[in-house]
């Protein structure tokens, strides 16, 4: 059983094509269709976090907050990572310890701020 050779794309068919004499293959455009301005500018708004507080800059704003002044002390929000996971550096292996403890108050404190309900998950590093 023979394979059947791989075509190639539109514009190496119609190069070929103009060499040969040949009709070139017009096809269909495949044009998007048109969106209103303001729906376009308002998904590049939310995507990229233009003008809004991101969730990582709202949870290191209440930092000390979310864990108390002591431990907020000895560790830092670092990341969000996809949106729902948030990596913490500890500088002390007790803080580490209590925010691990503790991990399922923090991320419903974390929960409650503005933009931060997807978080469900901290990963405590030592840092």
């Amino acid at each position: 059983m023979e394979k059947e050779p791989q075509g190639f794309g539109r514009v190496v068919e119609n190069l070929i094509a103009s060499f040969r004499h040949l009709p070139q293959d017009k096809g269909r455009s495949r044009s998007r269709a048109a969106k209103p301005m303001g729906d376009v500018l308002e998904q590049i708004l939310t995507k990229y976090q233009l003008g809004r507080a991101s969730p990582e800059q709202t949870i290191r704003e209440n930092w000390t907050g979310v864990v108390g002044p002591a431990n907020a002390s000895y560790s830092n929000a670092v990341r969000l990572d996809r949106g729902r996971r948030l990596l913490v550096h500890a500088s002390h292996s007790v803080v580490r310890s209590e925010l691990f403890l503790h991990r399922a108050e923090i991320i419903a404190r974390i929960r409650k701020l503005p933009g931060c309900a997807e978080v469900d998950e901290i990963f405590v590093r030592a840092g």
